[in-house]
């Protein structure tokens, strides 16, 4: 008897076995999974009434909040497929990402609709929109209040159409680092065997409390919280990232869980509440984005006190594929343990990795040969939306093409080396920036830093370091050439640095380098189609300020 892989089961066996427990902290708000599921239920049975079926799209743009959270159970328990929205886009994008989706019915929380109004006449599938709360709410002729609909229906489970587990779950847009963004689809199969590696990988119990760190519009958080709700853990909630809130919310609710980037951590480890917060109780963060350097772990475990875990995933992946996975034959030195923690870590369950070379023979398993880093399983998306060219550029024989540059150990784990179009060739070698930007990361005046490749006339190409410096720090281009060199060979330290205040980033967290490569390759300004703030002004002559 085959039994389907539905994602709203999760809910379901949270309310059977965990009716009392706290499922939603959410501010002043503190829901059991009972009264969690009621409100679920009458989500559904509003998008019924908004004449919402099976396979059609629900948008939603907001923060981590209540409504976006129930958006997760209540749209797909009716068949319907979710389209979260990047919160830090620009009307355009939204326009062309609403419409690519066709997504019937669109609910943005209160404090973003002023992005969404200057192209609400341009969304030409939308029928419904819906308000979600916000604390600075206002009245808006021509929305549905979120509130006061769900108050006048029916807290009953809804009537669930026949479904298979290979039904569309969700689209998620990618972060449109080169190009139009794709809408990756996932099953409610890719995405429950993703809660399960979470469950099994994490070592998640009924005892966890996530506090959602990370936008759950984003992939590295829209899977939380199928993995907490699946094992009856509790959501903690945040709507915007508050270093302070954060130390505060990890005493006060013993959060146990969190998902970050590390340049969120970074934030946290140089904010002053790092030196005077003790936690007593046990605490897991998984940091997926670039991979860091061992000192980085060891600062977050010894500084913070919280167990670090590396994970990579990316959309296509549902995200996780690989995660740090200690095997007990190990040397359990401290300093190979951090060693091994600061990679991306071994396959997943339910998994399958290559590293292979141009050619698609695989590398050798020496931690040296490079190689592009492919994927099989059933994590993986089932193409992109309405993309079926860019789904066989990126699909081959039934693998998904990373597009990340990597090596493998004997061990069998693999150490994220770059991005196939971030390898810098100079002269004939390859480097990779993220070893110069760990070596970078090290000198004192540096909050972060990226290396990019910029044009050489005689070796083809040289690394170029872009960097932050710490509030109240100074550091010059010759002092940071000549720190690298001490610990580089001449050939991967850079020729030149520039400074900026901060750096364009991703949702994710990871940088926007074709944003730094561009006016040194091209001479032109680079506006950031899909970004409404600007990090850094980048000068034609290429010099940035």
């Amino acid at each position: 008897m085959k039994h389907h892989l539905f994602v709203p089961d999760f809910l379901k066996r949270a309310v059977k076995y965990y009716p009392h427990q706290t499922a939603v902290v959410d501010g002043d708000v503190r829901l059991t999974y009972r009264q969690f599921s009621e409100r679920v239920n009458r989500l559904s049975h509003m998008l019924m009434e908004m004449g919402v079926k099976k396979g059609e799209r629900v948008a939603y743009l907001a923060p981590n909040t209540l409504p976006m959270l129930e958006g997760m159970f209540g749209v797909t328990q009716i068949g319907a497929v979710t389209v979260p929205l990047n919160t830090r886009l620009i009307p355009s994008a939204y326009a062309y990402i609403i419409n690519h989706s066709g997504s019937k019915v669109l609910m943005v929380d209160a404090e973003l609709v002023p992005l969404i109004e200057p192209i609400k006449q341009e969304l030409i599938h939308v029928e419904h929109f819906v308000l979600l709360p916000s604390p600075d709410e206002k009245e808006r002729k021509g929305w549905i209040h979120y509130e006061e609909r769900l108050a006048r229906c029916s807290e009953a489970p809804p009537s669930v159409p026949e479904m298979d587990e290979m039904d569309l779950a969700t689209i998620l847009y990618t972060s449109g680092t080169t190009g139009l963004p794709k809408g990756a689809m996932h099953s409610h199969r890719s995405m429950y065997f993703n809660a399960i590696n979470g469950c099994i990988h994490v070592r998640v119990t009924d005892g966890d409390v996530l506090l959602h760190t990370l936008p759950l519009f984003h992939v590295n958080g829209w899977g939380t919280p199928f993995v907490l709700t699946a094992t009856g853990g509790t959501h903690v909630l945040l709507r915007k990232i508050d270093p302070a809130l954060i130390f505060d919310l990890v005493n006060r609710e013993r959060i146990t869980l969190a998902c970050m980037v590390p340049t969120m951590i970074n934030i946290l480890l140089h904010h002053p509440k790092a030196k005077t917060t003790r936690i007593v109780h046990k605490m897991k963060v998984v940091v997926a984005g670039s991979a860091p350097p061992p000192s980085y772990v060891r600062r977050v475990e010894d500084v913070l006190g919280w167990e670090f875990i590396q994970g990579y995933g990316a959309t296509e992946t549902a995200p996780l594929v690989l995660i740090t996975q200690l095997k007990s034959s190990i040397d359990d030195s401290a300093d190979n343990v951090r060693r091994l923690k600061a990679k991306a870590g071994m396959c997943m369950m339910n998994m399958e990795v290559r590293v292979v070379d141009d050619s698609g023979c695989d590398v050798r398993s020496d931690g040296k040969q490079i190689g592009e880093l492919i994927v099989k399983g059933n994590n993986v998306m089932e193409g992109y939306w309405r993309e079926p060219k860019e789904t066989a550029r990126a699909i081959k024989d039934g693998w998904y093409y990373t597009g990340d540059m990597v090596t493998i150990d004997e061990e069998g784990f693999i150490d994220i080396v770059d991005r196939k179009k971030d390898i810098i060739i100079s002269g004939g070698e390859n480097i990779s920036s993220i070893e110069v930007e760990g070596v970078i990361a090290r000198h004192p005046a540096v909050l972060d830093a990226a290396v990019i490749a910029v044009p050489h006339e005689k070796w083809g190409e040289v690394p170029h370091a872009v960097c932050m410096l710490k509030d109240g720090e100074a550091a010059t281009e010759k002092e940071l050439i000549a720190f690298c060199r001490k610990s580089l060979p001449a050939f991967k330290t850079p020729k030149s640095c520039s400074f900026v205040k901060s750096l364009p980033r991703t949702a994710s967290g990871k940088v926007r380098k074709v944003d730094l490569r561009k006016p040194f390759w091209s001479g032109q300004k680079e506006n950031g189609f899909f970004w409404k703030d600007e990090n850094g002004i980048i000068e034609e002559s290429g010099k940035i300020r």
